[in-house]
């Protein structure tokens, strides 16, 4: 296992949320954290049928074009009743000509589920890979995921995605009804990250 010893960290997002998310969790390791926007970096295209398989396209990218240690993710909904869909093409299922509308994402995986037939509770798990890649090719692979079900109809209006359809276990509420704060202590996300931090800078 590589310790991160570095000052600085690209994370290989455009997403705002997700930067500042990823930079109050280092913040105490004095790592200094930019995105993949102020490198002037596109996205490349996510070709491959995994979380790590995508995550690794894109953290190997960065860190080849920038020459620093970069940090992705891939992240997406599995759903049992559905085989694992729509798994590492969750966001497809939202893509339309103007953009993602994930409103009618988690309308056509409701629909699917209703003609699957399979009596509910509809089991489901969000599921986060991260990938910390170095410039010379080496990286650091950790997995989170969160258990939980998919409800109907759409709670909530916290979070994005398909957060209004997906309760975790041990919770009467969705990820769209949770406080982001505590969305973000028991998420997919917050377990891959928790496994990173103690194995690369505790």
């Amino acid at each position: 296992m590589r310790k991160f010893t570095e000052d600085t960290l690209l994370v290989a997002t455009h997403n705002a949320g997700k930067l500042e998310e990823i930079s109050n969790l280092l913040a105490p390791y004095g790592v200094r954290v930019v995105g993949a926007a102020d490198k002037g970096l596109g996205e490349p295209d996510e070709t491959e049928t995994t979380f790590v398989g995508n995550a690794r396209i894109k953290a190997h990218a960065a860190a080849k074009a920038t020459g620093l240690p970069a940090l992705s993710d891939d992240s997406g909904i599995e759903i049992d009743a559905l085989n694992g869909a729509p798994g590492v093409y969750t966001a497809d299922w939202a893509e339309t000509e103007t953009g993602r509308d994930f409103v009618m994402a988690m309308s056509k995986t409701h629909d699917k589920l209703v003609q699957s037939g399979t009596a509910q509770p509809w089991t489901a798990r969000f599921c986060c890979t991260l990938v910390l890649a170095w410039p010379d090719g080496h990286d650091e692979v950790f997995a989170g995921t969160v258990e939980g079900w998919v409800v109907w109809p759409m709670r909530g209006r916290e979070g994005h995605g398909y957060d209004p359809i997906f309760q975790p276990v041990g919770y009467e509420i969705t990820f769209g009804e949770m406080d982001r704060w505590e969305k973000n202590r028991i998420s997919h996300r917050a377990d891959a990250f928790n496994k990173l931090v103690k194995r690369c800078f505790g």
